[in-house]
């Protein structure tokens, strides 16, 4: 470390584990649960999905209307304003400023409550309205309040557990929230299924149980969170007694976690604009879009991983005035997320018809997955680049660049719907056009990463 670099706050005091030892194999130890995690929550995805199944299809098409929401929530909490508490409190600890931590801690609590409770107003006062509005007709309608009613009723509980533990993994600690996320992963799914379908002693609740299955394990998440931190264990202790509220520690989390819930509703526009493009071609082209881009999820898994370390790492690096290790930093991440996310692209377009028939016969809909795939997969990669340089740029407290970029991807998409649309161009080219967006992504986050100042360092 260089005289420059060099922070007055560590004159004397150990040196943070995220500013010592090699960039890569760090990222990499911070990673791996990370992905567990994403992975476990992934599976309760598919386990609702089965279980909802035996609701009936009202049920099923009820949850579809609802799921977009539910994903925005976890990415808000989980992504985007977990990810300006990961930073806030990073950049605290790198600069030696334990005090600032824990009161960054305080007002994340606020944060969550503040948040939860305004999603509860809207969802509860206007749902029937915003579900209406996404198609919600009959039985199906019905069904989604019932789930939508119950989940945000408790949606503190979700906001609570997601941003405690951006506030442990702000401390550099990964393997405690996965853990931990993992295990509310596993008790949704049992209490979920459990009160859902009326399993042993208990009534059957349909979608509510569904919903209170998922309230009741956030809960129980953020409990054990709260325990944690109030219990000295942690780095950081969270104490509500002597703690000022502060205006400007609530804007170092905002200004960040803010700007980027932008970005969680971009990514969310994004998705139902291309669905409504793809529509158009008819009920095949639309089943072959969504067996394709299930291929697609499983970006995020590997990236989210990636980039959720990333934020304590860069965001220590800025706080201690290592500018230059925060950037080499994010650069071996990114490039790593490229790797791992141009691999699954590349295998995608080698064998499409394959990844096709695992989930259909239907020669119409192997055609349209295999279309997709073939015109999209290979800018898989150029999509993990720029989801994991966004999280890099969140921990160096400057994510306006790469909320940008997710701009351009959406203009893109829209306009250039809009022009195939209107001359009525083939389905392939809808498909290609995806692909476009991503490489736009990717390119504007790290030409935004490249020439955003760090820490007074460019490029």
């Amino acid at each position: 470390m260089t005289a420059a670099n060099a922070s007055p706050a560590f004159a004397g005091k150990p040196v943070h584990p995220l500013l010592a030892g090699p960039i890569l194999p760090t990222i990499i130890r911070l990673s791996i649960p990370n992905m567990m995690a994403m992975v476990a929550t992934a599976a309760v995805a598919v386990a609702e999905t089965v279980y909802v199944g035996l609701l009936g299809i009202p049920a099923l098409a009820g949850m579809a209307l609802v799921f977009p929401m539910v994903m925005l929530q976890q990415m808000m909490s989980a992504g985007a304003m977990g990810g300006g508490v990961s930073s806030a409190i990073s950049r605290a600890l790198g600069a030696g400023d334990e005090a600032r931590a824990r009161s960054l801690a305080v007002h994340t609590v606020l944060i969550a409550v503040g948040a939860g409770l305004s999603l509860s107003a809207l969802f509860l006062l206007f749902g029937r309205q915003i579900y209406v509005a996404l198609g919600g007709a009959g039985a199906a309608l019905e069904q989604a309040l019932l789930l939508s009613n119950t989940l945000f009723a408790g949606i503190v509980a979700v906001w609570l557990c997601n941003l405690l533990a951006s506030v442990v993994r702000g401390s550099g600690n990964m393997r405690l929230p996965s853990t931990t996320l993992v295990a509310v992963a596993a008790l949704q799914v049992v209490l979920g299924g459990t009160l859902s379908l009326g399993l042993g002693p208990f009534p059957r609740l349909g979608m509510l149980g569904l919903g209170l299955g998922q309230v009741l394990a956030y809960g129980a998440g953020a409990a054990w969170f709260f325990v944690y931190l109030m219990s000295g264990k942690s780095r950081i202790a969270l104490s509500f007694s002597g703690v000022r509220f502060r205006p400007d520690h609530f804007m170092d989390i905002l200004r960040v976690g803010a700007l980027a819930c932008l970005s969680s509703f971009q990514s969310v526009l994004t998705v139902l604009v291309l669905t409504r493009l793809v529509a158009r071609f008819g009920e095949a082209a639309l089943a072959g879009y969504g067996i394709g881009s299930r291929l697609e999820f499983l970006l995020i898994p590997f990236t989210f991983a990636v980039g959720v370390s990333l934020v304590p790492m860069v965001g220590t690096a800025i706080g201690a005035g290592q500018a230059d290790r925060a950037r080499r930093a994010a650069w071996t991440g990114g490039l790593m997320a490229f790797l791992i996310t141009g691999t699954i692209g590349l295998a995608g377009w080698l064998m499409p018809t394959a990844w096709a028939r695992l989930f259909t016969t239907d020669l119409a809909v192997i055609e349209s997955a295999r279309s997709y795939l073939v015109w999209a997969g290979p800018a898989f990669g150029f999509y993990g680049l720029g989801l994991c340089l966004y999280f890099a740029a969140q921990g160096a407290g400057r994510v306006l660049g790469p909320v940008l970029a997710g701009s351009a991807r959406l203009i893109t998409v829209a306009l250039g719907g809009w022009w195939l649309v209107a001359t009525d161009q083939p389905q392939w080219m809808m498909f290609a056009l995806v692909g476009v967006s991503m490489v736009v992504y990717g390119l504007a986050t790290a030409y935004a990463i490249a020439r955003t100042r760090w820490g007074g360092v460019r490029g």
